[in-house]
């Protein structure tokens, strides 16, 4: 079969819009349903105790409840139409998790850095989930309901129009292709985003594992052990520990010690050969549960510590992966392998999205089958403090994110051709985005209060960090 023309590619996007006119996208989709039962689902096999946590902090806006319920859109989403193009996708594409991180050369670069729910899927879930969350974000924060759509609007106008760039460069050009924070200086029109971008490299230089040692953990001789800082930091097994005495966890026989050794032998086997020798000098002091997030609270994860022969240190943090939400609910979901590892599942799309990816990143099973993935901790990581934003910075912001977008979807699935044929050149796609993002920040609204009666009414039960730290208080 002939490979088909550049041409022909473009036109056979434009032509999916007889199928998905753009004007369909501002459909919020299938929203009968119960968020309160699509949430319990989600919590299954969450430690029990954080579970509470995870609402608390779910709780606390309508914006953090959205981050909370990805669960929540991608089941509306199954119900809209879409243009039949899918590649890999983020999975929960929203304005929190964009920002900033060091390649492997330590330059600082702007891209998606999370991808728990990472799968093959359409691409305009991402597109809906990342405008609909400036919209509800900008809501939220005071901005005002046109300014929100403002926001919307320039997240989805940049995807388009960085997503026809991005058609029309090579395919290496493209491989090769990062968003420094140099470029993201020369791109910005405003004096405050030059501003917060200058001081976003001052507090990414600052945030090393040398800088978190002290802050993390204790030395006790000539080993390191991690403070407990409960409900955020604790020991397995330690005094502090949120861990029910019947989790399965709880009553494995073997020694932390054999675990962990049998988990990072695993480990290793997934990285490339240079890369696991450089890990091999290294060794191994202490593991202790780290809470992070707000959807990911209760799940499964460990920070790591390790030092070498000069005592310097190196955290990994291992995150257990289950099934995504886009696998769950996405018609043109796949896997590679029908028994594809969700932590190698995880680390797939990592790699096919981001422009520059861990060099420790990996995966193992971990005890009783769990499935994790390890990347390093908070190495030069740095996110959008959006609370001070005004909305010139905002604007600029949305931007990024769009731009940013554009360059994992064109990268990940090679069909930026077709996809950018598919959006055209005018704002009809954008436009429709926008009532989406407001249609569906309107419905975020209803469900987060349904979540707030069922906390308040003991439906549900959630509780701050402050709470549970006072569990723990002498």
């Amino acid at each position: 079969m002939a490979r088909q023309t550049w041409q022909e590619r473009r036109a056979n996007g434009r032509a999916a819009r007889e199928r998905t006119p753009r004007s369909a996208h501002e459909a919020i989709g299938d929203v009968d349903r119960d968020p309160i039962e699509l949430l319990r689902m989600s919590s299954k096999g969450r430690v029990d105790a954080l579970i509470p946590l995870r609402y608390g902090r779910m709780l606390v806006s309508p914006f953090t409840f959205y981050r909370g319920s990805a669960i929540v859109q991608a089941h509306d989403l199954a119900a809209t139409p879409d243009s039949g193009i899918a590649i890999q996708i983020c999975g929960d594409c929203h304005l929190s998790n964009f920002g900033g991180f060091a390649t492997p050369e330590r330059a600082l670069i702007f891209d998606l850095n999370d991808f728990d729910e990472t799968a093959h899927g359409p691409w305009e879930w991402d597109l809906k989930r990342l405008v609909a969350s400036f919209t509800i974000a900008g809501r939220h924060l005071g901005h005002g309901d046109l300014a929100a759509d403002e926001f919307a609007f320039f997240a989805a106008r940049s995807y388009q129009t960085h997503l026809r760039e991005y058609a029309e460069m090579s395919v290496l050009d493209l491989w090769y292709e990062r968003i420094t924070f140099d470029r993201m200086y020369d791109t910005v029109l405003s004096d405050d985003a030059r501003r917060r971008i200058k001081r976003g490299i001052e507090r990414a230089s600052r945030r090393t594992h040398e800088t978190m040692l002290p802050k993390l953990a204790d030395r006790t001789g000539d080993t390191w052990r991690i403070r407990d800082a409960p409900p955020a930091v604790f020991h397995i097994r330690g005094k502090h520990t949120l861990i029910d005495g019947n989790d399965t966890w709880m009553t494995l026989k073997r020694s932390r010690e054999e675990i962990f050794a049998a988990l990072l032998r695993d480990y290793v086997t997934t990285l490339t050969p240079e890369r696991a020798r450089l890990l091999a000098q290294f060794r191994f002091q202490d593991v202790a549960f780290k809470v992070v997030g707000v959807g990911s609270v209760g799940t499964r994860c460990l920070v790591l510590l390790l030092t070498d022969h000069h005592d310097r240190p190196l955290f990994l943090q291992m995150k257990e992966a289950s099934t995504s939400v886009v696998a769950r609910y996405a018609k043109h979901a796949k896997h590679t392998n029908e028994s594809e590892h969700d932590g190698q599942r995880v680390v797939h799309g990592q790699r096919l999205m981001q422009a520059a990816t861990d060099p420790f990143l990996g995966w193992a099973t971990g005890p009783l089958g769990r499935t994790l993935y390890i990347r390093q901790l908070r190495d030069m990581k740095i996110s959008a403090e959006i609370e001070t934003y005004s909305d010139e910075a905002f604007r600029e912001y949305a931007a990024l994110c769009g731009w940013a977008l554009a360059r994992a979807h064109a990268k990940s699935g090679g069909l930026a051709l077709e996809i950018s044929g598919y959006i055209g050149n005018s704002d009809r796609m954008a436009d429709a985005l926008v009532r989406y993002g407001r249609g569906y920040a309107d419905q975020v609204e209803k469900d987060y209060e349904v979540f707030r009666t069922a906390c308040r009414d003991g439906k549900l039960q959630a509780r701050s960090d402050a709470d549970m730290a006072g569990d723990f208080a002498p």
